[in-house]
């Protein structure tokens, strides 16, 4: 299929072959891929038609800890774009019978696929992919490092309704300290020029994060009324050795988004949250299906996001 004309000012400006993370990208780069997204969205009335542009193309998910809305939403992204998918999975793959991880996915490699989807519990998994295989890697999470597409649908949902990032506060409060999408979000958010904050208790928000140039707290209380967008994060207990906090409920009449919170933020606030949601621990459900929240606008963002970052890397970037 030919280039429709709503990507052709697109088309050779992407060079990475790879998404690994924020960090590494400028602001002009996280830029086009969040024009590219939007792009899609506004001609597939919200990424529902199919666009055969990668026809052809085979992508695989690679996935070694539990996802629903990531390896969903990159494999629909995948076939909106008439790739072929393949799902991996670990626990009947022959990773069981000794075989190592590399070699495993150059296994994969050597039936011709182009573009690999790596989500792994160790930090740095998909980067030592991308340096030993000939196709493209896209992190989709590695340990608490990033999630360089979480944090770009993230970023998306806020300028759909706020615009331009530039001077806007966002707050990132709950599991800062293991959270893949917090340092996503950070580098992204910084590079667009919004004022970023970490809240959450002491044991999960060091002021080590200073170092990255946001502002830290511990009282969302105080931060509260600054905030145009609040994003909120899952208390991760499957990568803790101890609690960090005495109780749920403690933490919850600490740091959870309830109603009478909601009266204390600004009239036009956003509440964001990655997904998945704990109710009424991170926020309470009136709140999480209020007319504030946009959780569900973030979920299609990643439809749109993935679709970008597959056409980018694959027929859309400058050989």
């Amino acid at each position: 299929m030919e280039t429709p004309g709503f990507l052709e000012p697109f088309v050779g400006r992407w060079t990475k072959r790879h998404l690994l993370d924020l960090e590494s990208l400028t602001s002009d780069e996280i830029t086009l891929l969040l024009d590219v997204a939007q792009a899609f969205k506004e001609s597939t009335q919200d990424c529902r038609h199919k666009l055969p542009l990668l026809t052809g193309h085979t992508s695989v998910n690679l996935f070694f800890e539990d996802s629903t809305r990531t390896r969903t939403s990159f494999s629909l992204a995948a076939r909106r774009l008439g790739a072929d998918v393949i799902e991996f999975s670990a626990s009947s793959s022959s990773l069981s019978k000794g075989e190592t991880l590399l070699d495993t996915a150059k296994t994969i490699q050597s039936m011709c696929i182009d573009t690999l989807v790596c989500r792994h519990r160790a930090p740095g998994i998909p980067q030592m992919l991308a340096e030993n295989m000939d196709v493209s890697v896209i992190n989709a999470g590695d340990g608490p490092h990033e999630h360089p597409t979480q944090g770009l649908l993230d970023i998306l949902t806020i300028r759909q309704h706020r615009g331009d990032l530039s001077g806007k506060t966002v707050a990132m409060v709950g599991d800062i300290a293991h959270s893949r999408t917090a340092r996503s979000n950070i580098w992204g958010l910084q590079k667009l020029g919004a004022h970023v904050i970490v809240c959450g208790p002491s044991t999960l928000v060091s002021r080590r994060w200073e170092e990255f140039g946001v502002e830290v707290s511990h009282d969302l209380d105080t931060i509260l009324p600054r905030c145009d967008v609040l994003n909120l994060l899952r208390i991760q207990f499957e990568r803790q050795y101890t609690r960090p906090f005495p109780s749920v409920r403690e933490y919850a009449l600490l740091y959870a988004m309830d109603q009478k919170r909601m009266q204390r933020a600004k009239p036009d606030i956003l509440i964001m949250a990655p997904g998945p949601i704990n109710r009424g621990v991170e926020i309470t459900p009136e709140v999480a299906d209020g007319e504030h929240s946009v959780i569900l606008h973030q979920v299609n963002n990643g439809l749109a996001v993935r679709m970008a970052a597959m056409w980018l890397l694959g027929a859309g970037r400058a050989r």
